[in-house]
């Protein structure tokens, strides 16, 4: 769960000179294929020792068996897994791997392969990105490097979300970790899949809180039934934090009880903290926020048509 960020800085140069994902001519072809009892340690050359996620371990390494490009690795905690997808016993549902795979989209983190470990954890191989973290960029208030640019990244990670619901899922933990930014600021990309679920009535059904407590809905933190409108509120929460560089409800913890406040007290409005922002722009995000989903906007197209009405960027 946007476990990228931390690795950046520490090996910006360790894909220098090596082949990218993108770089088909280098005759590395896109592996789009499951694998089984692979040897993690003799297929990958760890450039760094392994973070800890939600749901399992990251790290960037040297893939061996693919020209030694640069990839990211995540090994998901067995355990972990194995609790969440409990909840959802005899609904055959789609791993993460299975669920990553099938993504394509330029806005999206590319995942070449997934499967199991000879020691039978779930792994998945994806591209490396090489930029920070868009909560990192937040946290740090960078502002030299935001300023102009808010409205495409946000076109970007917009129209990210939209491909993923028009492929009938849910993300459920839109939040700023789960978003990297490329160097040089003009690319976005939606990253972590581990709590994503099908769109359909079984895998909406009231109980399961999962996500980020001060980006979550009303709906999953009052255990409601759900849809795609959650990720709604929480990409228009996201939104926010990028402009504002402050959340829009008052906070003293980041657990579960802080995103009580989401339906119980009104969201400050983005204007006090940037009164010079498009008012078009401030309106969109308000009217994704809101706590009641029969007003919010109705699905990510909408927030797309919205934003061709927006004149300027912040």
């Amino acid at each position: 769960m946007g476990i990228f960020d931390s690795l950046f800085k520490k090996n910006a140069d360790a894909s220098k000179g090596k082949p990218k994902p993108s770089d088909h001519a280098s005759g590395i072809e896109r592996a789009t294929k499951v694998s089984k009892s692979v040897d993690i340690e003799a297929r990958f050359e760890r450039l760094r020792s392994a973070i800890s996620g939600t749901m399992g371990n990251f790290f960037v390494a040297k893939d061996r068996f693919n020209g030694n490009r640069v990839v990211g690795v995540k090994l998901c905690d067995t355990d972990k897994v194995q609790f969440f997808e409990n909840r959802f016993k005899g609904l055959n549902k789609p791993s993460e791997g299975e669920i990553a795979i099938g993504l394509n989209h330029s806005n999206i983190v590319e995942t070449y392969e997934y499967g199991t470990s000879n020691r039978g954890q779930q792994f998945i191989v994806m591209e490396y990105i090489d930029g920070p973290g868009l909560h990192q960029l937040i946290a740090e208030r960078k502002e030299d490097l935001l300023a102009g640019k808010r409205l495409d990244l946000i076109t970007q990670m917009a129209e990210s979300l939209a491909y993923l619901h028009r492929k009938e899922f849910i993300h459920r933990d839109i939040c700023p970790r789960n978003y990297i930014v490329l160097k040089d600021m003009k690319k976005v990309k939606l990253i972590d899949f581990g709590l994503t679920l099908p769109a359909t009535k079984a895998f909406m059904a009231p109980g399961n809180r999962t996500g980020t407590p001060l980006y979550m809905s009303p709906e999953i933190v009052r255990r409601r039934s759900t849809d795609k409108r959650v990720d709604i509120f929480s990409f228009a929460v996201t939104c926010y934090h990028m402009i504002a560089f402050d959340l829009p409800w008052q906070i003293s913890d980041t657990t579960g009880r802080a995103a009580l406040q989401h339906d119980t007290s009104p969201p400050r409005e983005i204007t006090e903290h940037r009164p010079e922002i498009d008012k078009v722009l401030a309106g969109t995000i308000m009217a994704a926020m809101h706590p009641n989903p029969e007003l919010r906007t109705p699905d990510m197209e909408t927030f797309l048509r919205q934003l061709r009405n927006v004149k300027t960027s912040l």
